[in-house]
């Protein structure tokens, strides 16, 4: 394709959302409220104000990092897809020079606050979140395999060990179990939008499933991840991690999980496959939230 989506007239934006645009806000939301989750379920009392403020600011930094040089590395692409030509570097808001500025000051300043004022192993970890989602992922897997999502995906799913890690200075498997839960919980989440912008991934010739296996074989993966992810979100109850609250909340949530993968699979509804993706988001964000009122509880 010779000419990019990004000719198309764009709307202009404050210099300031641009650059908040870079940093994936609602993304990195989520995650800190994983990350929250994470800090509650480590301590039984009242959480250590400057380790979750710092742990939690630092954390954004370098998640809001990650996705300044995502969107960095895939300008090109971004420039094809009809989901992204109206990002702020295909747009032409913002020079690649001062994105990668941006994302490295950011990046660095997350960096020293988690390492100055929370502890060694929370920097070192999130670090390496970092590495695994802009360079592993966005600049190689990518564009080198469908399962490019697995793989990565654990990369995703750090923030509730980081937040974890940034309270107690240690490693717990009950903070593993929960980056286990985003973890399976990913590629069903990132395959529904992949189904629905197949085009646009073929067109920018990535190998997203959908585009090299095709879109039933991508419906039946969503399907069995849902089911696999139904069995894991029961975990936390059987270490006692988690009570009854959380597994009826789990257990209703899951169920509409699966139940919109099996719409997805058996119907031929066109807007299935994003309202499959929609629904993904609030599972996950209720999903946690019930785990935290669920620990108040207990």
């Amino acid at each position: 394709m010779s000419k990019s989506i990004s000719a198309t007239h764009v709307e202009p934006r404050a210099l300031w959302r641009s650059y908040l645009a870079l940093t994936k806000p609602k993304v990195v939301a989520l995650m800190l409220l994983t990350a929250l989750v994470g800090m509650c379920l480590a301590v039984p009392g009242t959480l250590p104000a400057t380790y979750t403020i710092l742990g939690l600011t630092g954390i954004g930094l370098m998640a809001g990092s990650a996705a300044a040089f995502n969107h960095l590395i895939d300008q090109r692409i971004d420039a094809i897809m009809a989901r992204t030509y109206q990002r702020p570097l295909p747009s032409g808001e913002i020079k690649s020079s001062h994105v990668f500025m941006f994302a490295l000051a950011i990046g660095v300043v997350g960096f020293a606050v988690l390492y100055a004022g929370v502890n060694a192993l929370t920097a070192w970890l999130t670090f390496a979140s970092l590495l695994g989602y802009a360079v592993v992922y966005t600049l190689y897997l990518k564009r080198a395999t469908p399962q490019n999502i697995v793989i990565a995906g654990i990369a995703g799913a750090m923030p509730p060990l980081l937040g974890w890690t940034a309270v107690t200075g240690e490693l717990h498997a009950h903070a593993w179990l929960l980056v286990m839960i985003i973890f399976i919980w990913t590629p069903p989440h990132f395959w529904a939008l992949a189904i629905h912008r197949k085009e646009d991934y073929a067109k920018a010739d990535i190998p997203m499933l959908p585009v090299t296996h095709g879109v039933e074989y991508t419906k039946t993966s969503i399907l069995l991840y849902t089911i696999l992810l139904f069995l894991i979100c029961l975990l936390p109850v059987l270490v006692e991690m988690a009570g009854v609250f959380y597994l009826t909340a789990s257990s209703i949530l899951c169920s509409m999980f699966v139940w919109h993968a099996w719409k997805l699979k058996f119907s031929d509804q066109p807007s299935r496959a994003i309202k499959t993706f929609v629904f993904s988001i609030y599972h996950l964000m209720l999903l946690f939230v019930a785990l935290l009122i669920d620990h108040y509880l207990m």
